[in-house]
């Protein structure tokens, strides 16, 4: 069982291993889901000379993040109270790094959720900015409604990657239940230097 937990471990530790190869620390990073503000943290202190751009549709989710966390000390950090749909109007650089965690605001109202449409454009954008050598990470829930088409929209996305331009692989956790997260991770070629 113990041999099992080490290789298998939870989703968000998986990516942050992932992540901690991937990015520098004056790298930009976005996380296109602030929610409860985990993966904001864990970015800003990757890039202490960098800079983390982080969503929300949710305002709740921003000031709760704002009276949770010392922003004198987290100054790396610019939230955004907008849909990631809109990341290019707000992130000016090509980001090291874009990370989805799809779904509702934990402890939040479900009803409120991601959905496939503004997800979609926000990915194909983000894969646009994205640096050569970067890396997007989704982790999509498919235990609600909007997960399950978000899922099927994703999934085609991928499938229509340019492969010159784009790695892709997605990982499942072997479970008897079907509404288990799975994890997709696109990698831009590092070479390439044209538009998608």
């Amino acid at each position: 069982v113990f041999i099992m937990y080490k290789v298998v471990k939870k989703a968000t530790e998986l990516i942050q291993d992932i992540l901690k190869d991937v990015i520098n620390e004056d790298d930009i990073v976005v996380d296109a889901t602030l929610g409860n503000g985990k993966d904001t943290i864990f970015l800003s202190q990757l890039v202490p000379y960098g800079k983390v751009y982080a969503f929300d549709i949710q305002e709740r989710a921003i000031k709760k993040f704002i009276e949770d966390t010392d922003m004198n000390i987290i100054k790396n950090v610019v939230l955004i109270n907008s849909g990631h749909e809109h990341i290019e109007e707000f992130v000016r650089e090509k980001p090291k790094a874009i990370i989805f965690n799809l779904g509702y605001l934990p402890g939040g109202d479900k009803d409120i959720t991601t959905k496939a449409d503004t997800t979609i454009v926000a990915v194909k954008k983000g894969l646009e900015m994205l640096l050569p050598g970067g890396l997007m990470i989704l982790i999509v829930y498919v235990g609600h409604e909007n997960g399950k088409e978000e899922a099927v929209q994703l999934r085609e996305l991928v499938k229509e990657l340019n492969r010159k331009v784009f790695s892709a692989m997605e990982i499942n956790y072997s479970s008897k239940d079907n509404n288990a997260p799975f994890i997709i991770i696109i990698e831009k070629n590092d070479n390439y230097r044209g538009h998608i």
